[in-house]
């Protein structure tokens, strides 16, 4: 699958959503294969997951589920420790205040396409979003599941039913805010803001976190500071990766070339895939895969011509790989509607 930077998240995030799409009745399951992510993905606790493949799932999500506010009750529905290794970072540290620079330090942790800021302005504390992946098409989803989540931390952290002063949305007010104003009760809410924003009493930044263990900090931080220094460092995939997309111009890039774009041996490069888990073949029937969801979204583009652009020497060997990858025929695949109803899109959007 390809992963640029500033364009993933935590397989341990993508699961939250799907046991929420379970508690509603909806088959998880197919909400991801819908979207594109396999099963095995799913079991992988430090695996990554492309933004636009999780955009597709919450799109899928508040279509199956019918709930256009689901995104806002991630927080109720779920045990915020299972965020993952950032969410026990946060829970071991020793005030409120420090569980807060660790949020900010290991965002990319969780996903990697928004921006998360802590700042000091008087009396208030204001703890800021902002979007820096263009894949995040449903601006709305994103921002109003992790301030939902944020929250239901820092009422665990705290054991106390604390609120936000005030919380603002840098998107259209929605026709109905009733489920914003009761999650975030009593809080005042803005829309069309400059950005989005949680701002709490500075206060509550030296309130003790329970429970909070010194020693235990010091593990889950360290294990944090590897995963951070793993995502931010591009393995011999990821390089891979890149240059079979920039060799792909409507014939299949070959294992021979890519070895020699990166000064390796054929041999060499091969067996340094292995050790990584993985295979030049499975690199590049992913990133087709990818391109292919990609491209299949895209009206004006043929089925013929995304084999084409996907190096396939016959349309016919596309469209058999495609059902491989996804259980689907290209046809089948693109005519099933991958967003919510449009006019909602545009109001969340």
């Amino acid at each position: 699958m390809i992963i640029p930077a500033n364009n993933t998240l935590s397989v341990g995030a993508v699961n939250l959503i799907l046991f929420a799409a379970r508690q509603c009745g909806a088959d998880a399951d197919a909400l991801a294969q819908t979207a594109g992510i396999s099963p095995d993905q799913l079991r992988d606790p430090d695996g990554r997951v492309s933004i636009r493949q999780m955009q597709a799932l919450w799109a899928g999500v508040v279509a199956t589920t019918g709930d256009p506010d689901i995104s806002l009750k991630i927080g109720e529905m779920i045990n915020p420790v299972a965020v993952g290794v950032l969410a026990y970072v946060m829970m071991h540290s020793p005030t409120l205040g420090i569980a807060f620079e660790k949020l900010c330090q290991y965002q990319d942790i969780v996903c990697d396409g928004i921006r998360t800021t802590g700042r000091r302005s008087g009396d208030q504390f204001i703890l800021a979003l902002e979007i820096i992946s263009p894949d995040i098409i449903y601006p709305a989803y994103a921002v109003n599941s992790e301030l939902s989540i944020y929250l239901a931390a820092i009422r665990a952290m705290t054991g106390l039913n604390l609120s936000a002063r005030h919380v603002q949305f840098a998107y259209p007010r929605p026709a109905d805010t009733r489920e914003h104003e009761r999650v975030f009760s009593p809080a005042s809410l803005t829309f069309d803001a400059d950005e989005t924003a949680m701002v709490l009493d500075a206060t509550l930044l030296d309130m003790p976190v329970l429970n909070a263990s010194p020693s235990l900090s010091a593990l889950f931080e360290g294990h944090a500071t590897d995963l951070l220094q793993r995502l931010q460092t591009p393995n011999l995939s990821s390089r891979v990766k890149t240059e079979i997309i920039a060799l792909m111009k409507g014939e299949e890039p070959t294992l021979a070339t890519v070895a020699d774009r990166l000064a390796m041996g054929l041999r060499t490069l091969q067996l340094h895939l292995r050790e990584e888990g993985t295979t030049y073949q499975q690199l590049l029937d992913d990133i087709r895969k990818d391109l292919a969801v990609k491209h299949l979204r895209e009206p004006y583009l043929s089925t013929t011509d995304i084999a084409y652009l996907l190096g396939f020497a016959e349309p016919s060997v596309f469209f058999r790989s495609f059902k491989k990858w996804t259980g689907q025929t290209p046809g089948a695949y693109r005519s099933t509607p991958p967003y919510p109803n449009p006019a909602f899109s545009a109001a969340l959007s």
